[in-house]
């Protein structure tokens, strides 16, 4: 009888239990939000659930969970792929694990979110890996992947910072840029192959059905950059975008319909001439790129006409790397014609960031080893250095990649038309 009573209570618990799921910031039993408590669009406005026009300004998290090897002081190995084995290489695979963990850990936190809000500004774009959601390889996992804990994270201390948040996937399935920007192979192999467009549609889908009800999003970046100008067959690769982007946005609708969609033109977000549907969603805008240039209205005339041709919102999601003069001139030109703007990137070593990273004792032979020769297993072993300075090293851009420890850059800031304390 005991046996029985002691079987029933494990089935009931087993039952109550196994029916819930998590489901980003809401509950499979909770019913979804109005279409009103996101962001909307209207005409070539951005318009929040109170109802105000809302100007995007704010800055990226580069470099967090899609490693970048400039960011770190590296110039050959300059892939999330390449870092990663470079560091296998230096320090073995079991360091490299420990030291991607404690970087994800401390790189972006609660207090970094703070200071973005302290700024002034009110957005953030989060580019992140597809690999965040498989069970593929990268930044120390095998299985398991931690993209929805990280962006939960970022989500909530965003919610207490009052800031909206940006998914941008900066890597996606077989490569849709061609360079070390989307860790690929050299070519955008995303629009050749069936299973790495299925992929991406996929991921997607899952991330709009986990944060469906979560109105702190402001809306979904497709892919970041698509199609880079060195190939012999790129108007071909243009010609496939936008159904790639019809093809994607569809995916997510079947799970959300109220976030806004990004898409981001061909050749470094700045050639939107592939696009010839404006009407396929009902919620979709635009998203371009410039770091150089005259910081005119002249020098970005088409862009305004294609804006206010099909009228729906365009956004610069990447300005940066360049004088302060330059970057205040132009975040004036982009205000007075309705486009907004993110900053990129907010943390890197050194300068022409919001926090500089100052340099390890020791970093130099981490950056000499990563600009050396490795193509051979005896190139490996002549140009390693000493492990456990290299080990010192990276346990110090642990530390010093915190916000407390980084040197903020207040010109860089100011001349942003932001805030410093």
């Amino acid at each position: 009888m005991k046996k029985n009573i002691y079987l029933m209570l494990m089935l009931l618990l087993v039952s109550v239990t196994g029916c819930r799921q998590h489901t980003g910031t809401t509950d499979a039993d909770t019913a979804d939000l109005p279409p009103e408590a996101f962001m909307r669009i209207s005409g070539t406005d951005l318009i929040t659930s109170k109802g105000q026009k809302f100007f995007i300004k704010g800055t990226n998290l580069g470099n967090w969970l899609n490693p970048e090897g400039y960011m770190f002081g590296f110039n050959k190995t300059n892939s999330p792929g390449r870092i990663n084995q470079m560091l296998c290489e230096l320090v073995g695979p079991d360091f490299t694990a420990e030291f991607w963990k404690a970087f994800k850990d401390n790189y972006i936190t609660r207090d970094d979110i703070r200071f973005i809000a302290a700024t002034g500004a009110n957005t953030i774009r989060l580019p992140f890996h597809y690999k965040l959601f498989t069970d593929e390889d990268y930044m120390g996992l095998t299985a398991n992947q931690d993209g929805f804990a990280r962006i939960d994270s970022v989500v909530g201390w965003c919610r207490e910072a009052g800031l909206y948040l940006i998914l941008d996937m900066h890597d996606a399935p077989g490569g849709q840029t061609g360079d070390n920007i989307d860790d690929s192979y050299g070519y955008p192999w995303l629009f050749e192959s069936e299973a790495s467009q299925q992929l991406f549609c996929n991921i997607w889908k899952k991330i709009a059905a986990y944060y469906k009800n979560e109105p702190v999003i402001l809306g979904y970046e497709l892919a970041n950059e698509p199609i880079a100008p060195y190939f012999s067959n790129m108007e071909e690769l243009n010609g496939k975008l936008e159904s790639l982007y019809k093809r994607a946005t569809a995916a997510i609708r079947e799970a959300d319909t109220n976030h806004i969609i990004l898409l981001g033109g061909a050749q470094w977000n700045g050639n939107f001439r592939p696009f010839t549907d404006f009407t396929f969603d009902d919620k979709i805008m635009y998203t371009c790129h410039r770091y150089g240039g005259d910081a005119s209205k002249a020098a970005i005339q088409e862009i305004i006409d294609f804006r206010d041709r099909v009228n729906l919102p365009m956004y610069m999601g990447e300005i940066g790397h360049n004088t302060e003069a330059w970057q205040n001139a132009f975040c004036h030109v982009m205000e007075e014609n309705n486009i907004g703007w993110t900053f990129w990137p907010y943390k890197k070593i050194d300068k022409s960031s919001f926090a500089g990273i100052k340099a390890p004792a020791g970093w130099d032979a981490v950056v000499a080893f990563s600009e050396a020769p490795r193509g051979t297993y005896q190139e490996i072993r002549d140009a390693q250095p000493d492990q456990e300075t290299a080990k010192a090293a990276l346990k110090e851009f642990i530390e010093n990649s915190r916000i407390q420890q980084c040197v903020i850059q207040n010109e860089y800031i100011r001349s942003l038309g932001l805030k410093t304390q």
